[in-house]
């Protein structure tokens, strides 16, 4: 494994990381395809055995069940100081008030809760999963800053807002001496490419690396159009899928899910590996999420880094992209509320 820097930090992480979001008790969150312990820690073994060291979860996945096993499972399989653990904070974790949110408040508790789950005394990266329109950003800025100073966080990221959000957000660090988002978490893949337009080129300017989630699009790119949407997860998404990869772009999706196929048959290699290896190409991605839920998914990722794309390989790829429908545009509350009571579980 060749490890790479997370944007402009000195910080070393495996190219490809594990998204914990699979791992978790199925009563406690996703019944559906959550793997729980017994499951997930052969599967957290194989991916350190490969040489991954970075693993991304939540507070909030499976109320706080992911956080438990995969903390569990690096205590027992992994030297701490040698893996790189990300979690999040934005999502409710219990009913009545300051139970979300990204107030001064909340922070303070949840990262203390994230530690104790984890069995942890540091987080090496403290992500916003989304930013809180009810709390300014100088309250949470300042907080998060304070949490990197206690020594009880390394980095801070942030994930899938407004460009214009996080520029503003940067701005606040720089001038007031803060701590820095160093990693921004985004919905970026071959179906979804509309961050191209103003934050990849604002992170690439910030030196911020990039942590791509569902960097398959929900498995659609690593099967053929007719199986597209045969995955469980893919299924039980839902409406939420639908906003993600919008039926009205089906024309499109269809010929991009059959130029991979063309060109993994070129390679003798899955799919997968194609639209991962499409990924490594883009100078601001630092490593895509892969939900891995078996050892042949993370093999499959991992092989994807042996994969080089030639120049017509990349047109050829890219070429039947449309526009889509910005859903990260959606800043209003009550819409996506609307959205997360039709999608349980969703992490908007």
């Amino acid at each position: 494994m060749q490890y790479t820097k997370l944007g402009t930090t000195g910080l070393d992480v495996s190219p490809i990381a594990i998204g914990a979001m699979t791992y978790g008790e199925p009563d406690r969150g996703h019944p559906v395809w959550s793997k729980g312990e017994a499951e997930a820690r052969p599967l957290i073994k194989h991916a350190l055995d490969a040489g991954i060291n970075f693993f991304d979860t939540a507070n909030m996945y499976s109320n706080g069940s992911s956080e438990e096993i995969l903390g569990r499972a690096l205590n027992d399989f992994a030297i701490r100081d040698e893996v790189v653990i990300a979690t999040k904070i934005r999502h409710p974790m219990r009913l009545g008030p300051n139970g979300r949110g990204l107030s001064r408040k909340a922070i303070m508790q949840e990262v203390d809760h994230s530690l104790q789950r984890l069995g942890t005394d540091y987080i090496d990266l403290y992500q916003i999963h989304r930013n809180d329109h009810s709390t300014p950003w100088e309250e949470t800025l300042e907080a998060l800053s304070d949490v990197v100073k206690a020594g009880k966080v390394r980095y801070l990221g942030a994930s899938s807002m407004h460009a214009w959000e996080f520029a503003k957000a940067l701005h606040l660090q720089q001038i007031n001496g803060w701590a820095r988002f160093v990693s921004m978490q985004d919905h970026y893949n071959l179906l979804a490419r509309e961050e191209e337009r103003e934050m990849i080129p604002l992170a690439l300017d910030n030196g911020v690396g990039t942590i791509i989630w569902s960097p398959l699009a929900r498995g659609r790119l690593a099967r053929a159009w007719d199986d597209a949407r045969s995955t469980t997860r893919s299924e039980t998404d839902g409406d939420y899928a639908d906003l993600l990869y919008s039926p009205a772009e089906e024309a499109s999706n269809r010929a991009i899910i059959d130029a991979v196929g063309q060109v993994a048959a070129a390679h003798g290699v899955s799919r997968a590996q194609i639209a991962l290896a499409w990924l490594r190409n883009q100078p601001v991605v630092t490593a895509p999420l892969v939900g891995a839920g078996s050892i042949e998914q993370i093999d499959d990722a991992v092989a994807s880094l042996d994969v080089e794309l030639t120049e017509d390989d990349v047109r050829a790829l890219e070429a039947p992209y449309t526009p889509r429908y910005d859903w990260q545009g959606v800043s209003d509350e009550a819409e996506l509320e609307a959205i997360r009571r039709r999608v349980p579980g969703m992490s908007l």
